[in-house]
């Protein structure tokens, strides 16, 4: 599986309102420039952030994103989730398209399970404030 840059920078824009949040919503031209993101590549990010429920926008004078939880409480997994189109290691394991009429004969199938499960759980006993410290947890 190859983690695209919209998974990549969901994680470096959450982990920015993070930083930058605590007393105030964060705008978006903001996040773009320390970034160094285009503001219109990171609208498409937040937009799917905010569809997932991990951060909320606002609009007007004091408009920006807050995230809706503590940094601790937010995990790799659901971060990717929501910004990958998938995050599936081989196509047979995507949600959103018909299984393999193989899936049961196949003799690797198994295997990509397992290790779609094992990198499943691995990103999510990744928390965002994880990220943010560079300090992740062990087995």
């Amino acid at each position: 599986m190859k983690i695209s840059t919209k998974g990549r920078y969901a994680l470096r824009i959450l982990a920015d309102i993070a930083e930058h949040g605590t007393e105030k919503n964060v705008p978006i031209r903001e996040i773009a420039e320390r970034q160094g993101f285009s503001d219109k590549y990171l609208e498409g990010i937040v937009s799917r952030l905010s569809a997932a429920g991990l951060v909320k926008s606002g609009r007007g004078k004091y408009g920006g994103n807050r995230l809706v939880k503590d940094p601790a409480e937010y995990n790799v997994y659901e971060i990717l989730y929501a910004a990958e189109d998938s995050i599936a290691l081989v196509s047979c394991l995507e949600d959103d398209v018909e299984p393999c009429p193989m899936f049961n004969d196949c003799l690797t199938a198994s295997l990509w399970q397992y290790l779609q499960d094992e990198f499943r759980h691995v990103m999510e006993r990744v928390s965002l404030q994880d990220v943010m410290d560079h300090k992740f947890p062990a087995e």
